[in-house]
């Protein structure tokens, strides 16, 4: 049994935990299975309690782009540890990533740090309500912006894979206050805006989609987006969590020229330690306490683990713009190579890519929102998943998942991939 070690402690953790994971997607209910527990890592590779070694496609789900156990952002946190984990008191840190955080990505002037993406995002929508003093929001059907009840209406990623895009616990006073629209569709965002007029605060969305497998923008998408805000003077949020540092050091804002009014951040800018982020210019973010009305909190908000960790990794992105280049080359030639043998195959796919983002569907049909994510063959996706883990490659458990590509990453390791694609395509 490849997965005993694994196998014996997903038993015991179900005792103690809920499903036995402290975050569903990792539990393989929508492939099947015992989820894989890992031991270490380093570079471009997972090692799990069974002692196999696995070529990473999630990175944590984003932040190591610079690979696992990169060095400085190591040698950055055992520094500041051995001053102190916490003291709930500002520090200078705080202060150095924030500077450096601004001067990165454009169109913000302050950011507040907080210690997750929903919590960013959360947090974002409750200032862009107390600024406008609206209370509706539009939200994008697939879209996931963590589990704070105003998202979990047709939410991506673990909402649409355990089935319950409604999650119970919402109440139908919050429900009612999120609006749905179409990813993609300007009309859809427009007739929104038309019908609930002087009512919304905001228009939320991932720049890049990454919870219902990776689905970029059309080119007037972003730009539309943001013209229709304008007009009726509604706050316009991206959700970078996902983007933010990874497709640019400037994040999807610069990557498609479309100035956000509200920027959410996570994963990268923790390098790897929980931390999320959400910035503004300064009239928006002044309206935060303790200058303005608007209260939010964390009594862990800038921890200094944390900020040692993103100020090392942001550092470290902002000495090499090139890696973006080279991370894009490598997702684009790991993109080729699996079309490829795919279509050798006679498989039917769709691949997506926007920079080091990615994904496979299983499907004839073009992936540009929700609709169409939700048409691939699961079954397929079950087996390819299964078969490449076989094969030593970790892909996310789920075919609503980006895969994140790192730098770490050699092209050998893409060989790798692409002959261990070439070996499931004929199973499927």
């Amino acid at each position: 049994m490849l997965y005993k070690r694994s196998s014996q402690l997903f038993k015991e953790a179900q005792n103690y935990i809920p499903g036995g994971v402290n975050s569903p997607v990792r539990a393989f209910s929508a492939v099947g299975g015992t989820p894989i527990f890992m031991k270490e890592a380093k570079g471009a590779y997972l090692y799990d309690e069974d002692g196999r070694k696995y070529i990473d496609y999630i990175n944590s789900w984003g932040p190591q782009i610079l690979g696992h156990a990169y060095p400085p952002v190591i040698e950055a946190v055992i520094d500041k540890t051995k001053k102190g984990t916490s003291f709930g008191a500002p520090t200078e840190i705080e202060t150095q990533i924030a500077e450096l955080a601004v001067n990165m990505v454009p169109n913000i002037d302050q950011i507040r740090m907080v210690n997750s993406g929903t919590e960013a995002c959360m947090s974002a929508v409750r200032l862009a309500r107390g600024y406008t003093s609206r209370d509706k929001i539009i939200k994008f059907a697939g879209c996931y912006h963590g589990h704070s009840d105003s998202f979990l209406i047709q939410a991506g990623s673990g909402a649409v894979t355990f089935g319950t895009p409604n999650s119970p616990g919402v109440t139908k006073g919050t429900a009612k206050d999120t609006l749905l629209a179409t990813y993609n569709d300007l009309s859809s965002v427009e007739n929104l805006l038309n019908a609930n007029k002087e009512e919304v605060a905001c228009v939320i969305i991932e720049p890049v989609a990454g919870n219902m497998g990776c689905i970029p923008p059309t080119r007037e998408f972003l730009q539309g987006l943001k013209d229709l805000c304008a007009k009726h003077d509604t706050l316009l949020i991206f959700d970078e969590v996902m983007t933010g540092f990874r497709l640019a050091l400037g994040g999807a804002q610069e990557a498609y020229e479309v100035d956000a009014d509200i920027v959410t951040f996570g994963k990268v800018i923790g390098g790897g330690l929980p931390v999320g982020a959400f910035a503004a210019r300064k009239e928006i973010m002044d309206y935060l306490a303790p200058n303005g009305p608007v209260y939010q909190a964390g009594t862990l908000s800038g921890n200094p683990l944390a900020m040692a960790a993103g100020l090392a990794m942001l550092s470290a992105l902002h000495q090499d713009p090139g890696v973006y280049q080279r991370l894009s080359e490598k997702t684009t030639y790991l993109r080729r190579g699996i079309a490829e043998v795919l279509e050798q195959q006679n498989v039917t796919y769709q691949l997506n890519q926007k920079g080091s983002m990615m994904s496979l569907h299983f499907t004839d049909t073009p992936v540009t929102d929700f609709a169409s994510a939700v048409k691939g063959n699961n079954e397929s996706f079950k087996k390819y998943f299964h078969g490449m883990l076989a094969e030593g490659v970790y892909l996310p458990p789920s075919a609503f998942e980006t895969w994140f590509i790192t730098d770490a990453l050699t092209y050998q390791d893409i060989d790798k991939t692409i002959e261990a694609t070439a070996k499931v395509a004929k199973t499927l």
